[in-house]
């Protein structure tokens, strides 16, 4: 792996693992603080994940896109692919571990600095085809709005948009919107407010791709021309010796 490539897995990983302690961390507060007000628990986790999401958008961006997510990299690679932008299937590979693996190093984090043990296996099952559905919409809506900033050049937009649709998408998904495999697969590594049983895993992880695919189908009847933004997502990367 070269030194640029390692540099922006680097930046994922920490995104990532930042993301998804906030999850986890904000979930774990708000059962604490509102104990019996299950409501105000997911307005608490809403409101707390779209700002960090957010704030760690303008963070990271510019070192590796901030796309936290592996079908945002998967449909990035896709687009670009004949273009010549955005990720190679070598950058997609290591954005994709990175994204993963700090989404469990995230979980547990957020554990510990609760004082609960490193990792406890979720005992929260979430599954059903509601659900599935759910997940394919709050993808596709997601992906589309990625490429959508980057192809009319609003990426500037794209931490107070991205964070907006996502603390929306926890109200009017009935999934409260993961949308996100690497999420989804550390929000297994923890029995709290915002898991999800590790049996539950691979459903959303399929709609999610489906979501994507369902993405990149509502890209080509609206954005023909994506892929020639491919490289300003999520938002455009600094040339690397201006870093």
């Amino acid at each position: 792996m070269s030194l640029a490539l390692a540099r922006r897995a680097s930046a994922e990983f920490a995104g990532t693992a930042l993301l998804v302690a906030a999850v986890v961390g904000s979930g774990i507060a708000a059962a604490r603080l509102s104990p019996t007000d299950v409501g105000l628990q997911l307005l608490e986790n809403a409101i707390a994940t779209a700002l960090a999401l957010g704030a760690l958008i303008l963070t990271f961006g510019p070192v590796s896109g901030a796309h936290f997510n592996p079908v945002v990299s998967a449909v990035d690679w896709w687009l670009g692919r004949r273009a010549g932008t955005g990720l190679s299937a070598r950058d997609l590979a290591a954005y994709a571990v990175a994204q993963t693996a700090g989404a469990i190093a995230g979980a547990v984090l957020a554990d510990l600095m609760f004082g609960l043990p490193a990792v406890t296996w979720s005992g929260t099952d979430r599954t059903g085809g509601n659900l599935w559905l759910a997940e394919v919409v709050a993808t596709a809506g997601l992906v589309v709005l990625v490429f959508a900033l980057a192809r009319s050049g609003r990426s500037t937009a794209a931490p107070a948009a991205i964070g907006a649709y996502i603390g929306a998408a926890y109200w009017f998904t009935s999934s409260t919107s993961f949308a996100n495999p690497a999420v989804t697969i550390g929000r297994a590594f923890t029995d709290t407010f915002a898991g999800i049983a590790p049996t539950s895993v691979p459903g959303f992880i399929a709609a999610q791709f489906v979501g994507g695919l369902v993405a990149v189908a509502a890209l080509a009847a609206w954005y023909p021309q994506a892929a020639a933004a491919a490289d300003a997502v999520v938002v455009p990367q600094l040339a690397e010796d201006s870093r």
